[in-house]
Order: structure tokens, then sequence, then C-alpha cells
């Protein structure tokens, strides 16, 4: 079996994201074929398309959330990710399981008498009116039934058990908006698809032909990494015969589609920055392709950083009027350079000033 050590690797995923060379695809395209983007931090995915897509306008991604196309809400990992509106349709009945058992675990015991069945009509009921509601105003509408839970145990669970959305302007382009839930089957006209009655899983085959999409070749531990789902082995062992295998260098066998890109190890990678909590690096189990152990921690921080040659070599921030980029390593001459420019070009891009700047320290 062939082994790809980190570096193909890392061109491979590079290649899958976006990041090796900017593409020219529409918004909605290119947040479908990434499978969407985290999106907690509501100006990240903004930042996260302009490393990607040649000539992004961030109007483009504003207009697809206020005209219902692409929506903000709980999805892979339980975390708010900014995916297409058929994405959130066709994949929310397959995470809510997971996403209750992620509430429970932080809150059993305030949860244990609470009936979720009587929860998740009694809030659909609330949110009928299709008004969206910030969850302390979610809660309050509920009845009085459940005095043990707490309001945040309520609020997280039902924000699990009923599929909803974070209604603009939350996230739109320079806009500060607080979070206010709307049901997504309202905000979006139809409701979500339910699962298979027969206990088939094409939900499951298609994130895993999509995962490899874009972030193969991986293992089933990477999947699971990046979604959160643990029932995917039947997923996995059904498309195996359309797959390719590889292995890494430590021996874990990697999965992927036949004819997606694998570019060779030695092919030039630009400097690229990511926003907060990207899926590059989030989306994987084992993240050496791209991040060294020694700042893994970083990358569950929410601290920005740079790709220097594919891999992450620096931190970056924002000021009033510049950029600021931290080095996590020495860096050469010509990279520092190659850095610098980039980040004038993403300063001239966040930054509403007649002469933004850079400032490189280290």
């Amino acid at each position: 079996m062939t082994v790809l050590d980190d570096r193909a690797l890392n061109r491979a995923t590079l290649a899958r994201q976006l990041l090796l060379d900017r593409a020219d695809l529409p918004v909605l395209d290119a947040v479908a074929h990434l499978g969407g983007l985290q999106a907690q931090e509501p100006q990240e995915p903004f930042v996260g398309l302009w490393s990607r897509l040649r000539g992004f306008d961030p109007a483009a991604l504003s207009d697809l959330l206020t005209g219902r196309h692409a929506v903000r809400t709980h999805l892979m990992r339980r975390t708010v990710h900014l995916v297409t509106a058929a994405d959130a349709l066709a994949w929310h009945a397959r995470h809510q399981a997971m996403m209750c058992q992620r509430v429970l675990g932080a809150y059993r015991r305030e949860l244990e008498r609470v009936d979720f069945g009587e929860l998740a009509a009694a809030g659909r009921a609330v949110m009928e009116d299709g008004r969206p509601r910030t969850s302390a105003e979610l809660v309050r509408a509920l009845p009085e039934r459940w005095p043990q839970a707490g309001p945040r145990a309520l609020g997280e669970m039902l924000g699990s058990l009923v599929p909803m959305v974070q209604a603009p302007p939350r996230g739109l382009w320079r806009t500060k908006a607080g979070v206010r839930h709307a049901l997504l089957s309202s905000w979006l006209g139809r409701d979500v698809d339910p699962l298979p009655a027969d206990g088939s899983d094409p939900v499951g085959r298609e994130l895993l032909r999509r995962y490899l999409a874009a972030f193969g070749p991986a293992s089933s531990s990477d999947l699971r990494a990046w979604c959160g789902l643990a029932g995917l082995p039947a997923a996995v062992a059904a498309l195996r015969p359309e797959l390719v295998a590889f292995r890494d260098e430590r021996g874990r066998e990697l999965l992927d589609l036949p004819g997606a890109p694998r570019p060779d190890p030695g092919t030039p990678a630009p400097v690229r920055f990511l926003p907060a909590f990207d899926n590059a690096i989030l989306g994987y189990q084992d993240r050496r392709r791209i991040i060294d152990d020694a700042h893994r921690g970083l990358s569950v921080a929410g601290e920005r950083v740079v790709l220097v040659d594919g891999r992450v070599a620096a931190t970056w921030t924002t000021e009033a009027d510049a950029v600021v980029i931290a080095p996590l390593r020495p860096l050469s001459k010509p990279d520092r350079t190659a850095v610098a420019d980039e980040g004038e070009r993403l300063a001239s891009f966040l930054i509403d000033d007649e002469r933004p700047r850079v400032k490189l320290t280290g």
C-alpha cells in the first residue's frame, strides 16, 4: 500500500481546501465544496473565503445569508457552521443525536427529569410565529414545566432537539449583532430531511464522499473529528469498494476518492492567512499534516494562523489600522517578504482605512 508522508498529505489538503490556488468558484459552490465553514466567530468565514477564492466579494456571502441560500446553524461537532441551505436540510437529522448527547454531557443532572419530546414541542409552538428570538426570550416563553433545569441547559438542549438557524444580521459583513434563533423549517420553507425508516444511511455515505473531496486522503478517525459522528463505520464499509487506500507515516489507513487531486509534494505553496477555527486544521484528528504538535493548541484556542509553505508558521490579529503577524519560528527573508505582501492584501480587505499597515514581529 502506498505511503503518503506529511508533505504529500499537506499538498493534498491545500488543493482540496482551495488553498493551493485560489479558485474561480461562486461563493455558494465554495461553501458547498468545503462542507461549510466553522462560524462561531461571525466574521471569520469572510477571511476563510477571501483566502480561497479569487476576487471574493464579501457582499456575495452576506447576500446568500439574507437570501436564505446559506444559513448559520449548529451542525458538525455541535459547533456553529455556515452551510448551504441544501446541506442544512439534508444533514441536520443525521447530527441531531450527537448534538443532544453533547448537551447531556454538560447538563445531564439538570435535564434528567425533562421530557425531550415535550420540550421540543413547546419550543416549536413558541417559534411558529416566525419571529427570531434570542435564547433568553425563547426559554422565558416556554411553559414552567421544568423548574429544576436552568435556562442555559434548556436553551442548549432545545437548540439540539429543534433545528434552528441564527438569523441575520448575525454573520453579515462588518455587522455586529447578537444571536437570534428561527426555526430552520420556517426560514427555508420546508422541514429537514428525515432519516430513512429502513435504517439505511445515505446521509452518512454522502458525508464521507463530501469529506474526502474537501479533506482527503483521511482516516475514519479524521472523518469523525470533522463531523463529530460516531456511527459512520457502516457508511465507510459500504463505500470502501469505491475508494482508494493509502497509509501515512504512522501506519494509519487513509481513504480517498479515486480521482481526487493529490499534487506532487514538491508543489510550491503560497502564503495563506486562515481565520479562527478553520476546518483546514480542525477537520482532522491527526493534524500533523498542517500544524506541528507543539502548536496544536492554537487550533482550538481561536488563534488565527498563517500558512508558510503549507504549514502553520505564525499567528495574526488585527489592530485599528494594521494586521499584526507573530511568527512561531524564524522565517527566511523571502518568507517574511511573502508573508508581509499577503498581509498587506489582507489588511486592505479587512481594514477600512486609506493606508492599512502590516506589523511583522520577531
